[in-house]
């Protein structure tokens, strides 16, 4: 059957029926798919669970050729891919997790038109073979998903992303799709500006999923937090998550719940690849209590059930701590988000912060002495580098290289071996960079007070949120969150602990 490029109202009811078993779409899918469907650039913000992934691959269904997502996580991609081809449809990937030979299929498979779906990563898009070969090929549109990673004022800015804007006009510019569950109107603008499409339609169908119960437990030191930990692991039902700040964190907790009554396991980035696959799997079976991570787990994370998402550590954002929580409940049914709040909790992302704090004389020592390697065509690791650029302090390098690696300047293998990108930078354009980096910690200062802020507010949690992501809220009370059902100065937060002091509106 012939593809349009304008929807078809039979065909999608069809597609939907057919291949993804659903009768209707939720609110704001019918929106974005007829957008896609006409040809538009669009922005949707959707909160997790709402079913951002339907967006394209109904559309993708109809076009003629093939529908490239942008993903910032292969194992993302791999569940997306997974589950396209069980339902019949035509999927591949290609990144660097996969045999060269199996990348060479896929892409392959691309050339023929015999692929309606193509998964890739933002750093393989942008690489100038790769590009030569999509723009042979027909594409229908492009999707980027997670598309707060473009942003240098998001919570998880990705610098690779950076270049998609360029890829894609090289591309013919055909439509794009950005997908991201959370987008302050900063990174709205900036999500425009990087992939520049100032006319992008934005599409935003709130932040507000009434199944989420969020709470606020406040405690004065660790060993009270573990107690409320362990308390509320015995209280909820089901499997959930427990977030930490820092891999020491996480390490720390597993050991505490090692020997309870309850199955634990850690999953941070520096685990070996098997043991992360391992924890992991049990988690999506179901057979842990929780799983004690850092925030390298989740995105992507297909579990529905997910019961509970403990925070044992303040985040160091609202945009975070939304998008982290989110990943609770994904199946519309009553899920548990819990803050374990400490004021100290603070200096934790006050030090990643400063760390990210560089001086222009550093930043310029390490390029230099990137730029003379890069003559000899040679990457170094951390600690080469560390030997020949004596003159700044080991604990600036890595900030030196973050400031460079943010701008586009430097590369990083998987190897963990940096390269200099561009070598044509004078003091002024280091001086730019540099000063770029200072109002990016300005704002993220800012970002961790409204944070904190949130842990000391008597103001209803959702509330909270949607004035942060400047959204209305009809009513001044959700009705379910801790301050609406117990107003703090009646109440007792957690399970038993006494409110002491005054809290901040």
């Amino acid at each position: 059957m012939t593809k349009k490029r304008v929807p078809d109202a039979n065909r999608l009811k069809r597609i939907m029926r057919d291949v993804f078993g659903i009768s209707e779409l939720r609110p704001g899918q019918e929106e974005v798919i007829r957008s896609i469907g006409e040809g538009r650039n669009c922005l949707a913000i959707m909160p997790t669970g709402a079913g951002k992934s339907l967006c394209y691959q109904i559309p993708g269904l109809q076009l003629a050729g093939t529908t490239v997502i942008i993903s910032p996580l292969i194992s993302l991609m791999k569940d997306q891919v997974d589950k396209l081809v069980r339902a019949g449809v035509e999927a591949v990937q290609v990144n660097s997790d996969l045999p060269a030979r199996e990348q060479e299929e896929n892409v392959k498979h691309v050339k023929q038109g015999k692929s309606e779906f193509l998964f890739t990563t933002a750093e393989r898009l942008i690489r100038p073979e790769f590009l030569e070969t999509l723009k042979r090929s027909q594409i229908d549109f492009i999707v980027v998903d997670e598309s707060h990673c473009i942003s240098e004022w998001g919570h998880d800015f990705r610098p690779a992303y950076l270049g998609l804007g360029a890829a894609i006009n090289y591309l013919g510019s055909p439509p794009v799709l950005a997908l991201t569950a959370t987008a302050t109107d900063q990174v709205v603008k900036d999500i425009k500006k990087q992939l520049g499409l100032p006319d992008m339609r934005v599409i935003n169908t709130g932040i507000y999923r009434p199944n989420l119960i969020y709470s606020v437990v406040r405690t004065t030191n660790d060993d009270l937090k573990c107690q409320h930990l362990l308390e509320y692991l015995r209280k909820l039902d089901g499997t959930g998550l427990i977030y930490c700040a820092t891999v020491k964190s996480v390490t720390s907790i597993s050991e505490f719940l090692t020997g309870s009554e309850f199955s634990i396991r850690p999953y941070h980035g520096r685990l070996r690849a098997g043991e992360k696959k391992e924890n992991q799997d049990l988690f999506m079976r179901g057979e842990l209590k929780a799983i004690v991570a850092t925030n390298a787990f989740g995105m992507g994370i297909d579990k529905p059930d997910i019961r509970f998402v403990i925070h044992y550590q303040v985040p160091g954002s609202l945009e975070a701590y939304y998008q982290e929580s989110g990943r609770a409940g994904r199946d519309g049914e009553t899920a548990q988000c819990i803050l374990l709040y400490r004021l100290e909790d603070r200096r934790t992302h006050l030090f990643f912060i400063g760390r990210g704090g560089s001086t222009v004389e550093d930043v310029l020592a390490v390029y230099e002495v990137l730029k003379d390697l890069r003559a000899h065509e040679e990457a170094i690791s951390l600690k080469s580098l560390q030997q020949k650029a004596s003159g700044v302090a080991k604990t600036k390098l890595r900030g030196c290289l973050a400031t460079l690696k943010e701008a586009g300047v430097v590369g990083e293998s998987r190897y963990a071996k940096f390269r200099l990108i561009k070598t044509n930078l004078g003091r002024s354009e280091i001086d730019q960079i540099v000063q770029q980096c200072v109002e990016r910690n300005k704002q993220e200062h800012e970002k961790l007070e409204r944070m904190m802020l949130y842990g000391q507010s008597t103001a209803c949690r959702w509330k909270i949120l949607h004035d942060y992501f400047n959204e209305a809220f009809p009513d001044e009370r959700c009705g379910h969150c801790d301050n609406c059902l117990q107003p703090l100065d009646e109440a007792q937060l957690g399970y038993g602990e006494q409110v002491t002091g005054a809290a901040i509106a």
